[in-house]
């Protein structure tokens, strides 16, 4: 069975703990792999040596900097179907889905070839009687990157991009379910001409997220997961004096109003809601249509098509509309959820419980799954239940749709589906969440805005990629500086007494 260890100044080691975790293929319910899990020793290990490479990698013109993204943007393109593949192994997303992980996190690449740009400070030219004044942005050192399951090449090449670019060393802690793939793109920033130390790839488990933490070398830590663990990070990181930004869980409200194109609409809501098994945390996960009218042609509009959903392994190709979760507790977990609205009293209309797919009986495959007449105080609701379930939560006016989303604790994204200009701007306006659809189900910025959630999905002040991924992983110094006019005579600027 194939052991994956870490990535270490420039190279594959072996784990030295001892210690390991399965890796499954989530079509078979299989053991793949194991991946080693780090101790305290290997990750400060990781974390000195970074220290050391750092410096002469921070001293190095932004521009040649730049020049190994590009390098890895061409090397990412070329192996872009090898990633994929990967990815799709381990995680268990359709080979398309795969390639759109990888594209998304490539985009960050791309931009950060840009980091001459975001380096460049500011100049005041005789701010006061002889005296100018500057700013220069300059890395922060070793920062680290604690990186999720769902996506393991975009989250990853997030961090990476602007924190390398910028003149950081990194240390990136991906998840330990699907490890293969970070292993392969610190192969390829390599390749690229990263040098040795600046890219250390340390998998591990909670004791090397708490080593992260406590290291006095570290100076930002980037997070993406659930939001217990996102707010434990973003205290703990706190306390040690790092930077920290730190992004959790989501409940994405998607609003039907009774002007919206419904063909459109369910579309857009098969596909948020179903996409990579819901296992995004940009997914709808809640429909909110505006009437008992809507929301009858709604349920209407969405039972064909849920029923017309392939579920299966990635190895089918394009014949499959999304695969099986991660693992067996994450599949166990969302059919628990499920019951769960059963028992509270919500309407279910499409229940995927029980699929089961010939040659792949013990797989982590859960059918889609469909709520009506869903509350807000059941666990459905209240909970980010990060699979293929969307519950429909009906309201009786706009008023009180938009008031689900504001109230909710989380809020990651959401998406109004309206042909009214009046109503969708002031949805835009006035909702509290940090990344807005109109008439578009995912509205996941483009990597040269920023994305984030607020409330309870997102903890720091600077969002994950953009202008803010490098404001991030830099600090600003500003100089004030005088130069006295005229050469006096006697003194050590003399030209003719340094003779």
């Amino acid at each position: 069975m194939q052991e994956l260890g870490h990535w270490i100044n420039g190279k594959r080691v072996a784990g030295t703990s001892g210690r390991f975790a399965d890796v499954y293929n989530p079509a078979t319910g299989e053991v793949q792999a194991r991946v080693a899990l780090a101790s305290k020793a290997e990750l400060d290990a990781a974390v000195a040596d970074a220290a050391k490479a750092q410096v002469a990698w921070g001293a190095t013109n932004p521009q040649k900097r730049a020049r190994v993204m590009m390098e890895l943007v061409r090397l990412i393109n070329r192996d872009m179907d090898k990633l994929a593949e990967a990815l799709s192994r381990e995680h268990g997303k359709t080979f398309p889905d795969a390639k759109g992980d990888v594209q998304r996190g490539l985009e960050v690449i791309e931009f950060s070839c840009g980091a001459p740009h975001f380096m460049k400070g500011e100049f005041t030219d005789s701010a006061g009687p002889g005296i100018d004044m500057y700013s220069m942005r300059q890395p922060l050192g070793v920062v680290a990157g604690i990186t999720p399951f769902n996506f393991p090449a975009m989250i990853p090449l997030w961090k990476m991009g602007p924190a390398l670019a910028s003149g950081n060393a990194m240390i990136l802690k991906p998840s330990e379910r699907d490890p293969s793939v970070p292993l392969m793109l610190a192969e390829l920033c390599q390749e690229a001409g990263l040098p040795d130390g600046i890219l250390q790839v340390v998998n591990g488990d909670k004791e090397s997220v708490d080593a992260i933490l406590d290291s006095p070398v570290i100076q930002a830590v980037g997070f993406v997961g659930s939001t217990p663990i996102a707010q434990y990070i973003y205290e703990r990181a706190a306390a040690t004096g790092k930077r920290a930004q730190c992004f959790g869980g989501a409940k994405n409200h998607m609003i039907i109003m009774p002007d919206a194109d419904m063909e459109q609409a369910a579309d857009a809501l098969v596909g948020a809601g179903f996409g990579a098994a819901g296992e995004r945390c940009m997914a709808i996960s809640v429909a909110v249509p505006v009437g008992d009218e809507t929301a009858d042609r709604l349920i209407e509009a969405l039972v064909p098509r849920i029923e017309k959903l392939k579920v299966g392994p990635y190895t089918a190709g394009d014949d499959v509309d999304y695969g099986p979760l991660v693992t067996s507790a994450a599949m166990e977990r969302v059919k628990g959820l499920i019951t769960s609205g059963v028992e509270q009293g919500a309407t279910l209309v499409c229940d995927g419980r029980d699929f089961k797919l010939q040659g792949y009986e013990n797989g982590f495959f859960v059918g889609p799954t469909l709520f009506d007449n869903v509350t807000t105080d059941m666990n459905i609701y209240r909970q980010e239940i990060f699979g293929p379930v969307l519950s429909t939560v009906r309201a009786r006016t706009y008023e009180e749709a938009i008031g689900y989303a504001i109230d909710h604790e989380y809020g990651n994204g959401t998406a109004i589906f309206t042909r009214d200009g009046d109503t969708a701007r002031d949805f835009a306006n006035r909702i509290n969440i940090g990344m807005v659809g109109i008439n578009v189900p995912i509205p996941v910025p483009l990597a040269y805005h920023t994305f984030g959630g607020w409330k309870k999905s997102g903890f720091g002040d600077l969002n994950q990629h953009g202008p803010d991924g490098f404001r991030f992983y830099t600090r600003t110094k500003t100089v004030t500086a005088r130069w006295p006019s005229g050469i006096k005579e006697g003194s050590a600027f003399n030209f003719k007494a340094m003779d």
